[in-house]
């Protein structure tokens, strides 16, 4: 008991140099494993636990978080489902729609913590929609209305599976004028942005051409003032990993060359990508050979890989640290360099800058 004090008094001191400035001590002195990148407090109904819940599964393992709702609603239909209240998106065939209110809930709940406390969370705007021209302007509202608390905007979703179709309205596109807008002011107010846009469609055949990834690329580099993280890879429950066939391996690039072609793009340096949800890390540790495969990409480019869980209003400590276990095999594998970048210094690298730029641009905007 007296040892794991110790520690929570660790991991709370080096929490107060991220306050003060001093976040290079925090990454390489504290004892907390990893940051995360990717988190949602609320689920697709807006129920969850609150951020003090929160930080008491953190504990002494988890240094900082993101902090954000999600910006659908699943509709409780009763003529789809009856006496039944589906809590998921796969649970029912009544539409989704945007919840704005998202993010004065999550405004809230960051505003009710203490100062020490908040300096371990990151809160993002989500309840945007990104196919309305008035979307940019939700989020520059959010900003007027809530100065200090965000640091980014996401995670936001274009093209995902089981879930575009279902929203009602328009639905989102990479090539929309609206989303440009939105990309347009993250650059200009320093958000950091987290955008989920599946890399292929479902089921997608081997050796074709992942769907949405010329599009993606021409967005990214129409953005290359905004600081982008691509979440889970581009991979799905059912988008799986870009398959080539032994027969097409010299035209056809697989997966880890698909992200090491945009690494190495001096025109998507600006792009990062998070390697969070339990489905994700399957892929990973799937085989040995999947694993060398990881290891070898996130050794070879530390700088741009973000660790998250993705969990979703985990109940306890056991969900949600069941997501960093899974990528035991990795981490044991990968240098002391590209442990520390990609479980918490990428994310305190990008995220430092991120409460920066805005802070600064809400000082001048803001009234």
């Amino acid at each position: 008991m007296q040892r794991l004090i110790v520690r929570v008094f660790a991991c709370t001191i080096a929490t107060a140099l991220v306050a003060a400035g001093a976040r290079t001590a925090f990454a390489q002195a504290s004892g907390c494993k990893y940051s995360d990148s990717h988190f949602h407090l609320t689920n697709y109904v807006q129920r969850g636990i609150t951020a003090q819940e929160f930080l008491r599964i953190m504990g002494d393992r988890v240094g900082r978080s993101t902090l954000f709702g999600i910006p659908l609603q699943q509709q409780w239909s009763y003529a789809n489902s009856g006496d039944f209240a589906p809590t998921y998106y796969l649970h029912s065939d009544a539409p989704l729609y945007y919840y704005s209110f998202t993010d004065a809930y999550i405004a809230r709940q960051y505003q009710q913590l203490s100062k020490e406390e908040q300096a371990r969370f990151d809160p993002m705007i989500t309840g945007f929609n990104p196919a309305d021209m008035y979307g940019v302007d939700h989020i520059r509202r959010v900003l007027e209305t809530f100065p200090g608390v965000f640091s980014g905007i996401g995670e936001f979703s274009i093209h995902k599976e089981f879930v575009s179709s279902k929203i009602f309205g328009e639905t989102a596109s990479l090539t929309n004028p609206a989303l440009d807008r939105v990309l347009d002011f993250a650059a200009q107010s320093g958000l950091v942005v987290i955008i989920h846009n599946d890399l292929d469609m479902p089921f997608a055949k081997t050796d074709a051409e992942p769907v949405y990834l010329t599009q993606m690329k021409a967005l990214l580099k129409r953005h290359r003032n905004a600081s982008i993280v691509w979440a889970h890879l581009g991979l799905g429950r059912i988008v799986h990993p870009v398959r080539v066939s032994a027969e097409a391996a010299e035209r056809s690039p697989s997966q880890m060359q698909v992200v090491e072609s945009m690494l190495t793009d001096p025109e998507l340096r600006h792009v990062s990508f998070d390697i969070s949800w339990d489905e994700v890390a399957k892929y990973a540790i799937a085989s040995n050979e999947s694993i060398a495969r990881v290891v070898a990409i996130l050794n070879k480019y530390p700088d741009r890989f973000l660790f998250g869980t993705d969990t979703v209003a985990p109940a306890g400590p056991g969900p949600y640290y069941a997501v960093f276990d899974m990528w035991a095999p990795v981490w044991r594998q990968l240098t002391p360099d590209a442990s520390l970048k990609v479980r918490k210094g990428n994310y305190e690298r990008i995220f430092d800058e991120g409460r920066r730029k805005v802070r600064a641009w809400e000082q001048s905007h803001v009234q």
